[in-house]
Order: C-alpha cells, then sequence, then structure tokens
C-alpha cells in the first residue's frame, strides 16, 4: 500500500492512524499498538507523517526520519481547532491531517536526544524546587499551628525551624517533632541535589555557543 500522509495521535501505548492520499483524501485508518506502530511502516511508502508535538513525538520524529521520512509536529493548541464534533483518538488523528493542510501553521522542530536531556534536566530542577517549597510551606504551617513565627526567607526560615524542632521547649508536640525533622532533611537532601544538578547546568552552559551568545547580552548575563 503508497500512502502519501499519514497522521498519528500518539499514546502511551495504543496508537490511532490516519492515512490520506495525495488529495488529503481519509483512505484508511489503524488502530496500532507501539510494537505494530513501530513495524507498521516496513512495508509502506509514505512521504509524510504528522504528529502533534509533544514529549514522546521528538523521539518518533527521529526514528521515522532515519527511513527517510518527513515528519511534522504540529502543536497541540491548533490542532484542537480542527477536531470534528465529539473529541477521540480516531477524530484527532483526522484533525492532524487538516491542520497539516493549514499553510499559516508553523510545525514544531523535532528535538535531538542531547535537547531532549537538557529540558528534562530542568523539569527535574523545577520539581526538586518545588517540592522543597512545598515542605518548607508545610513547616511553616505547623509551626504557626502552635504560635511559633518563622522568619522571612527560605535560608533564615528553615535555621530557625531547625532550632524550634530540636528546642523540647518550643512547644512544638514531641509526637511532631521526628515528622518534622524527617521533612527537613529531605529539604536539605533536596536543595544538595539541586545544587549538584545547578552545576551540572552550568558546565553544559559554558561548553554551549548559543548560551555564550545569551550570556553576553546586557540583563541576562
Amino acid at each position: 500500500m503508497n500512502a502519501t500522509t499519514v497522521a498519528v495521535d500518539l499514546a502511551k501505548n495504543v496508537f490511532e492512524l490516519a492515512v490520506a492520499d495525495a488529495g488529503w483524501k481519509v483512505v484508511d485508518k489503524a488502530r496500532l499498538t507501539r510494537s505494530q506502530f513501530a513495524r507498521w511502516f516496513d512495508n509502506r511508502s509514505v512521504r509524510l507523517v504528522v504528529m502533534e508535538a509533544c514529549g514522546s513525538a521528538h523521539y518518533w520524529a527521529r526514528s521515522l526520519r532515519a527511513r527517510g521520512i518527513e515528519v511534522r509536529l504540529l502543536p497541540a493548541q491548533y490542532v484542537r481547532a480542527y477536531v470534528k464534533r465529539n473529541k477521540t483518538d480516531a477524530a484527532d488523528a483526522v484533525a492532524l491531517l487538516e491542520t497539516a493542510r493549514a499553510a499559516d501553521i508553523k510545525p514544531v522542530a523535532v528535538k535531538s536526544v542531547e535537547q531532549q536531556a537538557l529540558q528534562a534536566l530542568h523539569r527535574t530542577r523545577s520539581a526538586w524546587m518545588g517540592s522543597r517549597t512545598g515542605r518548607i510551606n508545610m513547616l511553616r504551617g505547623f509551626c504557626r499551628e502552635f504560635g511559633l513565627e518563622v522568619a522571612v526567607g527560605a535560608a533564615r526560615g528553615l535555621a530557625q525551624m531547625a532550632r524550634f524542632i530540636a528546642d523540647e521547649h518550643s512547644g512544638i508536640p514531641a509526637m511532631l517533632r521526628t515528622p518534622m525533622r524527617l521533612v527537613l532533611e529531605e529539604v536539605r537532601l533536596m536543595e544538595a541535589r539541586t545544587e549538584s544538578l545547578e552545576r551540572e547546568l552550568a558546565a553544559i552552559a559554558r561548553e554551549s555557543p548559543a548560551c555564550h551568545a545569551l550570556t553576553s547580552v546586557p540583563g541576562i548575563g
């Protein structure tokens, strides 16, 4: 079977495909598992594959490009406008075909392995920072509940709360001291991990021409 364009609605385990001819008319549909999808292109001549830009789309885009197939990743917010009737995986796949025909929609660049890994490092840092903030706020809340005022600022607040936990006469109930101490240790651990990750990111930035160019701009560097 020779297909001109294939739109793929990606998912964790099951992928929905809409196959179109040269006139963008849907001539076939398929619902494939992950392993079936990897083999589906073996005996088919496909010119273009269209997918919605997401984390796994970049992996599949690189795999398909290695086969010599053109891949176009489309921004998710533009695809939604072309979904007709009820939103289903099959409808999303057809909507991808309609979106790909729009000349004014710019595709998303396919990320390299290195770019995706770097993005994952930044997401890891953000997650750790968010968890740290949540735990600090929880400890502050506990202290307020027992009439203890905590200084503004993470560093000052953590040092003060550590003293409250260590002081048997601070007003914190004995049954709560050990859990609060463990939470405080989690905060310290996340701070150490974040600092280590930031050093790694700084080392990567020093080797990146793009980062050198950005940091040379006044107000950014």
